[in-house]
């Protein structure tokens, strides 16, 4: 196990997020006793589901996941000259966007974190956001943030012409961030009619419902939001990956494999 973290901590870069709980921005002293009676209700113990990727890759039933980030690329020229951009937000499944770039990285891709401008919500929304939230995006482990990463560019900043493919991790938080951004779902509609390739994983599947293209086109996703993928008349099948035309999509954390190899076969092909 100590083996397999330190092949984990040199694939992936990560700023590590404080684990530190301070929730409340107010002195217990400043309180009366029924202010904090009522606090004390309003709260939970911070204890959640999780995903580390080292659980993942050693879970029994994914050894090619694992075989797949242990075993050394043949030919590391394989997508040289090719440009993709990650499309992410806060609350991005953090082993569905490091993973297949790290593997586009090893290919010989140049890859671009790309995020959606810094637009804080309302004051009267109660919300606390870190310095880092202007220059990084927060990663999670299935319900748990984990860290931040830091993203190269803003979706108000990027063009068609600057890209062979587009790709979108998924984590719930993540797409629900993103299929309201104007800058990033028109960046996905001119994409789509530029024919180049779009692919998105897990809960990703939602954003390009938002920017209504998946009329009558096959793809998977999540199996939550599946209905949703219908409702936007795609036609859903349930296989780890499905490409129709320009569009690639997949399931799940255990399908990245898969669903990496298969932005590589249509770039490859292109």
């Amino acid at each position: 196990m100590k083996k397999i973290n330190q092949l984990l901590a040199s694939m992936i870069s990560i700023v590590t997020a404080s684990t530190a709980t301070a929730q409340v921005n107010v002195h217990a002293s400043q309180l009366s006793d029924h202010e904090l009676t009522v606090l004390n209700q309003l709260g939970s113990p911070a204890v959640v589901v999780n995903m580390p990727v080292s659980q993942l890759l050693n879970a029994p039933g994914n050894e090619a996941l694992r075989a797949f980030f242990f075993t050394p690329v043949k030919d590391s020229t394989v997508l040289k000259g090719k440009r993709i951009a990650v499309i992410a937000a806060d609350g991005f499944e953090e082993i569905e966007l490091l993973g297949p770039v790290w593997y586009f990285k090893q290919l010989g891709a140049k890859v671009d974190i790309v995020a959606p401008k810094y637009n804080p919500a309302p004051a009267r929304y109660g919300l606390m956001y870190p310095e880092m939230s202007k220059t990084h995006i927060m990663a999670i482990q299935y319900l748990q943030p984990v860290g931040w990463i830091k993203f190269d560019r803003t979706a108000d900043q990027i063009r068609v012409s600057d890209y062979d493919a587009v790709f979108i991790p998924g984590g719930a938080w993540n797409p629900d961030n993103l299929r309201y951004d104007k800058d990033v779902i028109k960046f996905i509609q001119d994409f789509n009619r530029s024919g180049k390739l779009i692919a998105a994983i897990c809960h990703a599947p939602v954003v390009l419902a938002s920017a209504d293209i998946l009329n009558g086109k096959k793809l998977t996703g999540y199996w939550n939001i599946q209905v949703d993928l219908k409702n936007a008349g795609g036609i859903v099948l349930e296989q780890p990956v499905v490409t129709d035309g320009n569009l690639i999509t997949s399931r799940h954390p255990i399908d990245v494999a898969d669903f990496s190899r298969a932005v590589e076969s249509w770039l490859i092909k292109k």
